[in-house]
């Protein structure tokens, strides 16, 4: 494929998974739209189970499922999210492997080996969503995966440094600080790397320091030493940053709640946990003490609310919680009384079976579930992928969220929704109303309807705007990159791409 020279791009690479590369892309584009650049983000591809849906532009494209990080970085950048700023996106499943998204739908699934063979014909397609973005910016800030170090992943790769050489971008190495090893990390990854790749890194970025900055200058000259890339600056800890959202569940490790105590929500962390940024506006609540609650932890008996959270592979997740004892816990919490929300796969473990007919999922054709909303879901080979316009029939509130399920859920508890969308009812309702569950996510981004339900818990609420804390957190972001970072020298590293 030719095309003409569209925007300035640059990429972003790190050292390893979970170096910072998401927030830091999205604190450029914020500080990039700040200074009246029109900029995009672009990650090739994304393994992750935090998934967002983006609606189809005029155009027909840019539609479906796409990674929760690129949306973060839309938001950052001020422009709708596109499924063409995530053009591949992994979500890890049971033994299945994982499921392939390719520009917002699904392609198939495949385990990792198979995935290595795949990967090489996907570029194509990558390269198409790059194309249309390239023709509507000034700047396109590319994010990596991994790291281009992982050189046995190097052939076919479309990820790192494949994608790199296919559209010509320069790329700036990111290394984690807070994590210890830094200067050995960068170091190392300059010398494995093959001269044709090396020399597409222009310069580093030490990410997350903590402390006396000038304490480092001497690891800076060493690496330049080293290496020979010169240092675009030291980013320190920015504490706005534990008000996004984050990527994927390697981060559930360290988020904690708000630590003001209170009342005790309690979430069973299970292996196939998706969307865990639905909790974010309880984690940042004054007066929610929420509890992620680890293998060999039992559910607290003073906890108010339980919430199971979205699962990427119900029955594994189910066979998971009954292991951990979780299951007769989650029973006994609602028998006394306790209330009890389920969100999309959670939903569909309240109920009293998850059939499974055409082992979408794995082997297991069937399973029971908790049995605490009378409800029987059986998976679907159709994905519902939307933005549903949801109202809360509970609070008769408007509330701000979208699907993303296979499996389809009926029964008699059905009869009382916990939402109402432009689609119909979706969700149900003990009797009791003590255990709900529904496949909305995004329902405790709504302000109104969090702070009605916090009440309900005896929680005393202040008024919050969730989503305003997350502009500021990326406001906060850029400010310290305008601070700590050469971003004239940046921008002046990003070329015009050509691709082949």
């Amino acid at each position: 494929m030719a095309a003409d020279a569209g925007a300035r791009a640059l990429m972003f690479q790190g050292t390893g998974s979970d170096v910072g590369k998401t927030v830091l892309v999205a604190g450029l584009c914020r500080a990039a739209r700040q200074r009246g650049i029109r900029v995009l983000p672009f990650k090739p591809q994304n393994m992750s189970n935090n998934a967002a849906v983006a609606d189809a532009g005029p155009d027909g494209h840019g539609g479906g499922e796409m990674g929760r990080a690129q949306w973060l970085q839309a938001l950052a950048c001020g422009v709708a999210p596109s499924t063409d700023m995530n053009p591949v996106l992994l979500k890890p499943q049971s033994e299945n492997g994982s499921q392939v998204i390719v520009q917002g739908r699904v392609a198939g699934t495949a385990r990792a080996r198979e995935y290595f063979t795949m990967k090489p014909t996907l570029l194509d397609a990558v390269m198409e969503s790059y194309n249309r973005l390239s023709s509507q910016a000034d700047l396109i800030l590319v994010e990596g995966a991994g790291s281009p170090a992982e050189i046995n992943l190097r052939r076919g790769d479309i990820a790192n440094m494949g994608f790199a050489e296919r559209a010509n971008v320069p790329v700036v190495l990111i290394g984690d600080i807070d994590r210890g090893g830094v200067i050995a990390s960068i170091v190392g990854t300059h010398t494995i790397l093959p001269e044709e790749d090396r020399s597409r890194i222009c310069g580093y970025i030490i990410n997350k320091f903590r402390g006396d900055v000038s304490l480092f200058d001497d690891g800076l000259e060493a690496i330049t030493s080293f290496t020979g890339w010169p240092s675009f600056g030291v980013l320190p800890w920015v504490d706005a940053v534990r008000s996004l959202p984050a990527e994927d569940s390697v981060q559930l490790e360290r988020l904690i709640g708000s630590g003001a105590g209170g009342v005790k929500i309690v979430v069973p962390v299970l292996g196939k946990i998706a969307n865990f940024d639905d909790l974010d506006p309880l984690r940042l609540e004054p007066g929610v003490d929420l509890v992620f609650l680890r293998k060999g932890e039992r559910i607290p008996d003073d906890a108010a609310m339980i919430i199971l959270p979205g699962s990427k592979s119900t029955i594994a997740d189910l066979s998971e919680l009954r292991a951990n004892g979780w299951a007769e816990q989650i029973t006994a919490h609602a028998r006394r009384g306790g209330q009890v929300v389920g969100i999309c796969g959670g939903y569909q473990m309240l109920g009293r079976r998850v059939l499974d007919p055409d082992g979408i999922e794995g082997d297991v054709r069937e399973m029971d579930g908790l049995g605490l909303l009378d409800i029987e879901t059986r998976m679907d080979r159709q994905k519902i992928v939307r933005n549903s316009k949801p109202v809360s029939v509970e609070f008769d509130l408007p509330l701000d969220g979208y699907e993303i399920h296979m499996g389809k859920t009926s029964g008699p508890d059905c009869a009382r929704p916990m939402i109402g969308t432009i689609n119909g009812p979706d969700g149900a309702t003990s009797a009791d109303g003590n255990v709900r569950g529904c496949y909305l996510h995004g329902l405790f981004n709504s302000d109104a309807y969090r702070a009605r339900m916090l009440e309900r818990l005896g929680v005393e609420v202040t008024a919050r705007n969730h989503l305003g804390e997350v502009e500021r957190a990326l406001d906060e972001l850029a400010a310290a990159i305008e601070k700590h970072l050469d971003v004239e020298a940046l921008l002046a590293r990003a070329t015009p791409s050509a691709w082949r």
